[in-house]
Formats: C-alpha cells, sequence, structure tokens
C-alpha cells in the first residue's frame, strides 16, 4: 500500500471539506445515498429472531436492494425476480446463510449466499456484501468491482487480485487492508466504510 498516497489524499480532502464528513458541502451525497437509515431497516429486519420466517427475510432482502443507491439499477429486478422463483429449500438456505453471515459463522454464510446466489447467475459483489455491510457499517464493507479494482491500482496494493466471483478469501484480506489504510486518518473521515471508500474514490480523481 502507498501510504504516501493515502495521506496526500486525506490532505487533499480536508482541503475541499475541513470538517470531513460532517461538512455541510457532504450533506447531499449522504442524504442521497442514506446510509443510515438504510442501516437501522436493516438492523431490525434481520436480527437473529426474524429468522423464523424464511420466507419474510428473502422479501426484505429484495426490499433493501430495491431501496439501496448502492446497487445498479440492472440488478434491482433481477434479485426481486430471483426471490419470487426461489423454492423453499432454496428460500431456507438463502436464510440460513444470511443468519450465519451476520449472526454466527461469517464464512460459512459467505459461502452459502455465494452458492444460492450462483443458480440465478447473481453471484456479484455489490450484492453478497450489501446487507453485511448495512447491518455493521462500521465494521463490514461494500464492496463495488469498479471502485476496487481502482483502489488496488492507485494505492498499489500488492499481493491482491480481485476477481469478479466473490470469494471469502479475497474479501478478508481486501477489509483487512481496508481497515489498515482507515488507521492511518483523521476520525474525520468517519466511522461509515462506504463513506469511506467513497473518499478513496474522490482521491483517485
Amino acid at each position: 500500500m502507498n501510504l504516501k498516497k493515502l495521506k496526500e489524499a486525506e490532505a487533499s480532502f480536508f482541503t475541499f471539506y475541513p470538517k470531513g464528513f460532517e461538512d455541510e458541502a457532504l450533506l447531499p451525497i449522504i442524504k442521497r445515498h442514506n446510509t443510515a437509515k438504510i442501516g437501522q431497516s436493516v438492523r431490525e429486519m434481520f436480527t437473529a429472531d426474524r429468522f423464523t420466517r424464511t420466507e419474510e427475510i428473502c422479501e426484505n432482502f429484495a426490499k433493501i436492494v430495491s431501496k439501496s443507491s448502492l446497487v445498479s439499477l440492472f440488478e434491482k429486478p433481477k434479485v426481486r425476480d430471483m426471490v419470487k422463483q426461489m423454492s423453499m429449500e432454496q428460500q431456507d438456505m438463502f436464510a440460513i446463510g444470511l443468519y450465519e453471515l451476520l449472526h454466527a459463522d461469517h464464512e460459512k454464510g459467505f459461502r452459502i449466499i455465494v452458492d444460492v446466489l450462483s443458480i440465478y447467475k447473481l453471484a456479484k459483489w455489490s450484492i453478497v456484501t450489501l446487507i453485511p455491510y448495512y447491518y455493521a457499517r462500521d465494521k463490514e464493507f461494500f464492496i463495488k468491482p469498479t471502485t476496487t479494482k481502482d483502489i488496488i491500482k492507485f494505492f498499489e496494493i500488492s499481493g491482491l487480485e480481485y476477481k469478479p466471483k466473490p470469494t471469502y478469501e479475497f474479501y478478508m484480506r481486501y477489509t483487512q487492508i481496508l481497515k489498515e489504510m482507515k488507521s492511518h486518518l483523521s476520525p474525520l473521515i468517519g466511522e461509515d466504510n462506504a463513506g469511506f471508500t467513497g473518499f478513496l474514490m474522490m482521491a483517485m480523481k
């Protein structure tokens, strides 16, 4: 990782936004993405006790994808159609995967979600990482393909190769690096991890 570029990006960011993500100039962007409000909804929809209602869990997944500005308009109807087409067995597996991902065995859940989404050719980074990010915005990261590839290249992150199909190994290694990068920066960059990767996007422009 090129720490010099990262610190230069931080200095440039504070030139335009002295208060970091509390700066009024950034409020329109923050309001447009509305991650705090959607995050609250996700924490309510996907509490551990809700997972006894499998069909509702799958429907709520589609609802959040539809609401989110982080997912492309092209993918939203595909996810809605997937949930409608799922067999009971697939719904059960998908709900188990989400439960594990959010509340129990993170790796097991990640792999189950990828397996079920693969049936519908929807095993994509933006779809796999959306709910975990909203559920814990200060811990999990939303992975957007183009942004991820650009970050790896621009900040000269070695030993990490992006691939379109989500893997747990890449997710853990990449998020570990992002957390390390974040640790070098001012708290004014904010706790929201999508905000942090947004900051990195601005730095590359």
